[in-house]
């Protein structure tokens, strides 16, 4: 009683701290959402400048992409694809409001016309485009067809779009102007020539062991270059594997159970309550009712020659008498047994002929108006004639025949097995040369005649059970078990992943900087949902997870988390490391060279002088040693027989001396190569336009939050 006295004299102390954890709770989610407006935080995906994207009206655009290339475009790829275009909408739109570009409705009108004067449901009867008629559609598709009349007016705004941007990278175009001096410039730049004698010390002369560079002079090279350093947020994982593969006792499972079904077997039937006698293969009256009810492949009805078996029991089953069976054996991720029905011999080409009849209701029937049995009837008819006269065949396929043999007389050439529908190849290699028949296929009748047959051999027609080689329940547990202990130790011991995995006899597969909207890892196709947990707002460096992938399972570490911003000095340090030691190499090299005459310099490092004739600027290549535009462009300030100071290059630093200038000859006019040079500028216009827009703009990206 007197603990419930003190509680209740302090009850207005208590409901205040609890007050203040639950505002502690809720500050706290709003902190993580950003701000107050939770609620629009889950609708808004990003923005452009100060232009949301909402998330509903998102997907819509998503939908249009994917509906537009089907299984052509992935989840992802449809994503960016919308992104792209709303983004340049927005970015533009902006523009086309700053400068006062606006389609109204005369123009529109205009437009109306232009696209529409060809078609006949807006012509007069003079065939010329009538206001009155599109007015008139217009208004009856308002007052009867909301939805179509809302299709309509996208299609007005869709115009109104294409126009605005029309103009607008026009008037760009339009200021876009090459003077004839421009021209000039371009034209010298190709045909004034240097040709070059020079000397170059590599950098490779000195060992990169010899030159160190520290962390803060990368760091500072970063910072004085941060416009060449900027990354997106990026994630390095690794992850192990685990492949529900089946085990040697599952395969012994399989070839057991089809090891009990070569010979007949007793089963308790449930439904009459008794053991029954059931034929095995080897028994079978019905091989293909057999195959059919037992096999995971359907019986196949097809004479094989032997190079057409399968190649791990080719001879063995090219053995076999009829009547007789074989194995279990494997071929390739299956199990099979196989019993020969029977055997034959037939050709391995058969030239034939024939007239195709169609009748109305086939697919390739086109305007024939024949009913079926009258192209039965005339079938039999034709074949009777052939029979008589053989040659006839040739006379009568371009009159009756509906397919393009008609223009060979009906000759097929020659066709190995398997080339024709199974009716039209049954009937030629069953047959006999000189055989004519009417067979039925799925194009229609078949009235023919086989010309020749070549190299008659021995076929065999079998009937095979396959049973896939699949885990078993057993062996699927036994994954779970196994990928779950694995999870479970690197949970609890983050930094022994390595370690963990190598005594488990377990492969680590490194995956490094995957960025927010990647969609796939690498052997391990589209796994979207893996990316999203490493770039989850909690995620943190060392967590694991495990996924269900296709045929097991990936357990998954977050190994290293890089945001949005200048790139960290170790990641940059590939990129930067070899431009700082080729700075300090060259002044080492620079200290080494002195005076002007390139074979002194040439012997003193090492070296040999070179030579580049008819050396440019539009093309700043020296012959021996690659592109060099530093390196020329200081030759071009040189006087004929001047030699250079020593000039860092891109792979080395080099001495050069001009031995001959050819300026380029004068011409009467330069409009032509000015005409090419604006063309060439205006042909890039808007791609580099739609960029720079995007760079000046403010953007903000949450995609990867939702999808």
């Amino acid at each position: 009683m007197a603990v419930l006295n003190k509680i209740r004299q302090r009850s207005v102390f208590l409901i205040a701290i609890i007050a203040l954890a639950l505002f502690a709770f809720v500050l706290a989610d709003v902190f993580k959402n950003g701000g107050f407006s939770t609620e629009k935080s889950q609708r808004v995906l990003g923005s452009v400048n100060d232009t949301d994207i909402e998330q509903q009206e998102f997907a819509q655009l998503v939908d249009q992409q994917t509906a537009r290339y089907g299984n052509n475009i992935t989840n992802t790829q449809a994503v960016n694809a919308a992104w792209e275009q709303e983004v340049s909408r927005i970015i533009l739109d902006e523009q086309y409001e700053e400068l006062g570009i606006s389609i109204e409705q005369d123009r529109i009108n205009d437009l109306l016309k232009e696209a529409l004067q060809t078609d006949p449901n807006f012509q007069n009867e003079n065939g010329v485009f009538s206001e009155q008629k599109l007015k008139e559609y217009i208004a009856t598709l308002k007052s009867t067809n909301p939805q179509m009349y809302q299709q309509w007016v996208a299609y007005e705004q869709q115009l109104a779009k294409n126009e605005q941007r029309q103009i607008y990278f026009s008037l760009i175009k339009a200021g876009l102007n090459t003077s004839f001096k421009e021209g000039q410039m371009a034209f010298e730049m190709e045909n004034n020539l240097r040709d070059l004698e020079y000397v170059q010390v590599p950098y490779t002369s000195i060992p990169d062991e010899e030159v160190s560079v520290s962390k803060e002079e990368i760091t500072a090279y970063i910072k004085e270059h941060s416009n060449e350093f900027q990354t997106e947020a990026a994630r390095n994982i690794r992850y192990v594997k685990f492949n529900e593969d089946p085990t040697l006792k599952d395969e012994e499972a399989v070839k057991e159970s089809l090891t009990q079904l070569l010979e007949k077997r007793v089963e308790y039937t449930a439904a009459t309550k008794t053991n029954d006698t059931v034929a095995g293969l080897a028994t079978t009256t019905n091989p293909e009712d057999f195959v059919n009810e037992y096999s995971d492949e359907r019986y196949t009805d097809a004479y094989l020659f032997k190079n057409e078996l399968p190649s791990a029991a080719a001879d063995e089953l090219w053995a076999l008498d009829e009547g007789a069976v074989y194995g279990p054996y494997k071929d390739g991720e299956t199990f099979k047994i196989s019993k020969v029905v029977a055997v034959t011999q037939i050709p391995d080409s058969v030239q034939s002929s024939h007239i195709l009849l169609t009748y109305q209701g086939l697919a390739n029937a086109g305007a024939q108006t024949r009913t079926k049995a009258e192209a039965k009837a005339l079938a039999d008819s034709l074949a009777g004639v052939i029979k008589a006269a053989p040659s006839k065949l040739a006379d009568l396929a371009p009159e009756f025949s509906a397919d393009g043999s008609k223009e060979k007389g009906g000759d097929l050439g020659y066709a190995t097995k398997g080339r024709f529908v199974k009716p039209f190849n049954d009937f030629i290699f069953d047959g006999k040369t000189g055989d004519v028949g009417v067979v039925e296929s799925r194009f229609g009748y078949h009235v023919i005649r086989i010309t020749d047959q070549k190299n008659v051999q021995r076929a065999i027609k079998l009937a095979t059970v396959t049973k896939a080689v699949e885990p078993s329940q057993e062996t699927i547990n036994n994954v779970f078990n196994e990928t779950t202990k694995f999870q479970m130790a690197v949970t609890e011991d983050k930094n022994g992943f390595d370690d963990i995995a190598k005594e488990g006899g377990y492969n680590v597969r490194p995956v490094n900087n995957i960025n927010a909207l990647d969609e796939t890892l690498p052997g391990q196709g589209s796994q979207r949902e893996i990316i999203r947990w490493a770039f989850d707002e909690e995620r943190k460096t060392g967590d694991v997870e495990r996924f269900n992938v296709e045929g097991g399972y990936l357990v998954v570490q977050v190994t290293k988390k890089t945001e949005k911003g200048l790139l960290p000095a170790d990641e940059a340090s590939p990129r930067v490391t070899p431009v700082l030691r080729n700075q300090k190499k060259a002044e080492q090299i620079k200290k080494n060279i002195s005076g002007s005459d390139l074979s002194a310099i040439a012997s003193a490092n090492n070296t040999t002088v070179q030579t580049s004739p008819g050396v440019n600027l539009k093309n700043p290549t020296l012959a021996g040693s690659g592109t060099e535009p530093k390196v020329v462009g200081k030759a071009f300030g040189l006087e004929e027989g001047e030699v250079s100071e020593p000039i860092e290059g891109n792979r080395g630093v080099y001495v050069v001396k001009v031995t001959k200038i050819t300026p380029a000859r004068e011409l009467d006019n330069y409009a032509s190569f000015a005409v090419q040079k604006q063309n060439a500028d205006r042909a890039t216009v808007n791609m580099r336009i739609i960029q720079a827009l995007k760079d000046a703009a403010e953007i903000e990206d949450r995609r990867s939050n939702f999808y």
